[in-house]
């Protein structure tokens, strides 16, 4: 039987329009309880709440439940209504309407109106790490009226209907931001939203405050006073917050992965594993190739020889998730090819691929000395970190492993360009045009712009391929365009991608509605309550 991705693929891209209303969804009969406070809690510091110029994974957190999107996902990833509540394509693909939601207000008591969409679009196409790709083909932006919107393509975006959840593309006031920087306006920090929280506080270091939206458009919900973002670095505290029930929501595997199989048999506790769908996350080791030594394949491709996926699997992974032996996630099915080069382990291979870049050991052994930056939002980088730094000592690399708080660390690599090489996790998402694109694309080398191109990888045969393929109409040519990619991409190894992550959230029994969909706890909490 044909997924209904590859369904839905055929269906956009064969000619036809679509057009999607509201889809009758189960529920109980009765309204879910009242009251209480979600204390959700994140690793690390947002560097800012909204997401209009941010992919930071705990911005991604925060930002949905005060400012929207026009469509949300259920769990295959088809749409659904949000600040939209229809839309339909054009049968050529280069037309998107949209009917937005009547009566919304703003926070502040303005009308949410089409210039609004209109203008969040344009400017996310502008300063958004994903935007330049995402809406590339963009060439107009029509609201004949205060509740229309319609997206005017110059070729066909078979990813553009799935691009439009909050986290990815958040609708912000029109009449907030007009006239100033998008990425550096202070409402980012402060938002002013449609959503079912509004934002109170952000006590640096310690938590971000949202109360309850009484004028929400979607009455009762939602349904809890309070979501407190509590922030915690320390892994130990974590653990300990989320067993005492101080925690009653932890999203993207916030604890030691060897106490995963513990936590799994305490009685206060439960795991979920679905609500990752839009994210389709990997672990990869990423170099500077702005750096000389890197400049060089053969010492990449050393590299490559050298760093186990399987130990950083079994031993830092514990077993959970996929080795992946390329940029794709196993779970981005329709275009993961598991049959690409691969590097054995071979220290000697090692040895004369370095010996052959000029890179001699000296008197002490040492060929290379190198900084080794990962990013801060797991413990399985830090430990991973340790492990790359000692299997590199075994060919005479000699890496200092840094530290730092996730705010300096995207500073480093993506603005100043001050690092050597990284380990770092990146979101494939709903569909390479939009997750994996962004980290290759020539085009996309945008220093300042985190969670871009920050190899500085350029390839012209690779950007063609992914130029092609994010306005291929037919799927089966789509598919071969990102096998060319895939096979390019391991052997010029820019980067080597390592596993899967594997995400899941921990929440309190007594919690429900929390994962609704294909967002997970990065949606809008708007179902979230208390079991009675």
């Amino acid at each position: 039987m044909m997924s209904y991705s590859r369904r839905r693929m055929l269906l956009s891209l064969s000619g036809f329009g679509t057009a999607l209303v509201r889809p009758q969804t189960s529920r109980s009969e009765a309204t879910p309880s009242r009251g209480g406070t979600i204390n959700l809690l994140l690793a690390a510091e947002p560097p800012t709440i909204t997401t209009i110029a941010q992919t930071a994974y705990n911005s991604v957190y925060a930002s949905p439940k005060v400012t929207e999107g026009l469509l949300t996902y259920d769990f295959d990833l088809r749409p659904l209504p949000q600040l939209a509540i229809a839309w339909s394509i054009s049968a050529d693909g280069l037309r998107y309407e949209f009917q937005l939601r009547p009566g919304v207000k703003w926070h502040d008591g303005q009308k949410f109106i089409s210039a609004d969409a209109a203008y969040s679009i344009a400017a996310i196409k502008e300063v958004h790490p994903r935007g330049r790709s995402t809406f590339g083909n963009l060439i107009g932006i029509e609201t004949p009226d205060p509740l229309t919107l319609v997206l005017v393509l110059s070729r066909p975006a078979p990813y553009l209907i799935s691009a439009l959840a909050a986290s990815e593309t958040p609708i912000v006031p029109k009449h907030l931001y007009e006239g100033t920087r998008p990425e550096t306006n202070p409402v980012n920090n402060a938002p002013i939203g449609t959503g079912p929280f509004i934002f109170k506080a952000w006590a640096r270091g310690s938590h971000i405050l949202l109360e309850r939206n009484p004028d929400y458009w979607d009455a009762p919900k939602p349904y809890v006073d309070q979501v407190v973002i509590r922030i915690m670095p320390d892994i130990a505290a974590r653990a300990a917050a989320i067993e005492t029930g101080q925690i009653q929501l932890a999203p993207a595997t916030p604890i030691p992965l060897s106490d995963l199989e513990r936590f799994e048999h305490l009685p206060n506790v439960a795991l979920e594993r679905r609500g990752y769908q839009y994210a389709n996350s990997i672990s990869r080791v990423e170099f500077n190739l702005d750096r000389p030594c890197f400049q060089d394949v053969r010492v990449r491709r050393a590299f490559a020889h050298v760093i186990d996926r399987k130990v950083i699997h079994q031993t830092i992974n514990y077993g959970y998730g996929d080795v992946i032996p390329g940029p794709f996630s196993t779970n981005l099915t329709q275009f993961y090819y598991g049959n690409l080069r691969t590097y054995p382990i071979d220290l000697a291979r090692a040895e004369a691929l370095l010996d052959a870049s000029g890179l001699k050991r000296g008197e002490d052994g040492i060929r290379l000395r190198l900084t080794h930056d990962y990013v801060p939002s797991g413990e399985s980088y830090r430990r991973g970190a340790d492990y790359i730094r000692q299997a590199l000592a075994k060919v005479g690399i000699a890496v200092s492993v840094r530290s730092q708080d996730f705010a300096a660390y995207t500073k480093r690599v993506y603005t100043d360009r001050d690092f050597d090489f990284t380990f770092n996790g990146m979101s494939n998402l709903f569909d390479p045009t939009v997750g994996v694109q962004r980290l290759y694309w020539s085009k996309n080398f945008r220093p300042g712009v985190p969670f871009s191109n920050g190899a500085h990888y350029s390839n012209p045969k690779v950007d063609a391929l992914l130029e092609a393929a994010a306005v291929e109409m037919d799927p089966k040519t789509r598919y071969q365009q990102f096998l060319d990619f895939q096979n390019i991409v391991v052997d010029d190894v820019p980067d080597i991608g390592i596993v899967t992550q594997p995400d899941l959230t921990l929440f309190d029994r007594k919690v429900a509605g929390h994962t609704v969909g294909a967002e997970g706890v990065a949606g809008n909490l708007a179902n979230v309550h208390f079991l009675a």
